[in-house]
């Protein structure tokens, strides 16, 4: 793939996904798509490999999808394509925002943005949701969901909303669970 593409539709993503790492999940499932490269299961890999590793899980998935398209200069690109609006923004924004903040329209932008935001990490998790629970290739109504994929996230979203335990605990459970069920 074309690194200058590359970095363009990365950068293009940067600028656009609003809200934090995962408002960049709507953006990769578009480059899926468009781009032969990248097919939405290999989005929701992306997407566990970038929780299970440190760092921004946004710059993880764009430099992992980045890899796959063209080596460890596509993961350049599309981390440096990624960040670099952000930055540029971030730099603006503090330069400016000190002397507008009492500002009511600037009040306003914030307000509509975060909705906004909560709208694509909504779309995003249902996304996340749908790669790892719903079988595409069903028969039979009863096989709309991977039935043992189900009970799993059931009781992991359950364990850490009571237990609050480490977050490497339940990545370390559900990958033996996964592999002894073999899923």
């Amino acid at each position: 793939m074309n690194l200058l593409l590359l970095f363009a539709e990365f950068c293009k993503i940067g600028l656009f996904s609003v809200g934090g790492g995962l408002a960049v999940l709507p953006f990769l499932y578009e480059l899926a798509e468009k781009y032969t490269w990248l097919g939405s299961e290999k989005v929701g890999d992306l997407l566990a490999l970038a929780q299970c590793s440190p760092g921004a899980i946004g710059i993880n998935m764009g430099v992992q999808a980045g890899f796959l398209a063209g080596g460890i200069p596509g993961a350049l690109a599309a981390g440096f394509g990624l960040a670099l609006p952000s930055i540029v923004i971030i730099i603006i924004v503090s330069r400016v925002f000190a002397a507008f903040k009492t500002n009511r329209v600037v009040a306003a932008v914030f307000r509509g943005l975060r909705p906004a935001a909560a709208g694509l990490l909504a779309a995003a998790a249902f996304s996340a949701l749908r790669i790892p629970l719903y079988n595409s290739g069903f028969t039979v109504w009863y096989e709309i969901l991977k039935w043992r994929e189900c009970v799993l996230f059931a009781v992991i979203f359950i364990l850490v909303r009571r237990l609050k335990m480490h977050p490497v605990f339940y990545i370390a459970a559900a990958g033996a669970v996964g592999a002894a069920l073999g899923l």
